[in-house]
């Protein structure tokens, strides 16, 4: 089986693995070069990292439209195409490229979460399930006919971390199983559902702000959604707080103000209270919010808020 892989962040490490025992990965395409970190040194994206020790070829091209890149893509000439969280839209001419097509490994139910963020959008809506679909790959945003799917709980305590590594388990194990006999022609996809279509935006990094005239459970749901990127944060008396962990409390009060509590950083919301466990003051490492408490001197009624002095 000659395979043509297209996948760009830790998501796809898996699904590459896979790949590699069901027969010949030709090629990693991947997303270009980024800085990353505090200091900003330019690093390659993991799957590049994988290819490079496999001795895998790389191709990092800007856009997947220019002649040059779609030339170079049909000299492979491949059997199929996997993509996990490549990162664009493969347009028409790369689709039509392999014999067998291009699966996508998409981490949703569909057509539940269409689109770029379907892990975090099911956490933050408080989904209860999700999974992931292998799906034949078409013009459309995620409207491909399918060929299986797993389903998945969402748990109490999960973030989009660890929701992002199980999905990526569960999509390898789906290509181990099903895989060969999509290309031997022996699994044909079935169209999706006319019915529950709903799409997953983008993470915008400004989402992250906490927004405290909003009920406690939403808020919870947001900090585990947005966990990496973007993380969720408030302000305290003009310092910038990525809240790390919390969990929704019992209080009452005037939205964004601090209540007491033995807990942690308590802040009233619209609907009952968010208990803020675990934190990250700015240019700081994370602790305890109790512990970033003890060296702190704030009274129970100040107010959280970019606004607040």
């Amino acid at each position: 089986m000659r395979i043509l892989f297209f996948g760009t962040p830790e998501f796809s490490i898996a699904p590459l693995e896979a790949c590699s025992s069901l027969g010949e990965i030709l090629a990693v395409v991947t997303q270009p070069d980024k800085p990353l970190g505090r200091g900003r040194k330019i690093s390659p994206p993991p799957a590049k990292q994988w290819a490079l020790k496999k001795a895998i070829a790389t191709l990092q091209p800007k856009g997947l439209k220019e002649t040059q890149t779609i030339k170079i893509l049909k000299e492979f000439q491949v059997d199929v195409a996997v993509v996990a969280a490549y990162g664009q839209l493969l347009p028409p001419e790369v689709l039509n490229i392999p014999r067998r097509g291009c699966i996508n490994i998409h981490a949703s139910l569909l057509p539940r979460w269409r689109g770029a963020s379907p892990i975090a959008r099911a956490i933050e809506a408080g989904d209860s399930h999700t999974g992931v679909c292998l799906m034949h790959m078409e013009q459309g945003l995620d409207t491909g006919p399918l060929f299986a799917r797993s389903i998945l709980p969402i748990c109490a305590q999960e973030t989009a971390q660890s929701l992002h590594q199980k999905l990526s388990q569960e999509g390898a194990k789906l290509l181990v199983e099903h895989l060969p006999a999509i290309v031997e022609g022996r699994l044909l996809p079935s169209p999706q559902p006319e019915e529950g279509v709903v799409l997953a935006p983008k993470l915008q990094k400004a989402e992250g702000e906490l927004d405290f005239e909003q009920p406690a459970y939403i808020l919870e749901r947001r900090i585990r959604a947005f966990w990496p990127w973007p993380g969720c944060y408030t302000w305290l008396k003009g310092q910038r707080l990525i809240i790390l962990q919390a969990k929704t409390g019992q209080g009452q009060g005037k939205p964004g103000a601090l209540l007491p509590s033995s807990e942690g950083l308590e802040i009233a919301c619209a609907q009952n209270s968010l208990v803020v466990l675990r934190l990250q003051p700015q240019s700081r490492s994370p602790l305890e919010a109790r512990e970033f408490l003890r060296g702190q001197r704030i009274e129970p009624g100040t107010c959280c808020g970019r606004k607040q002095p």
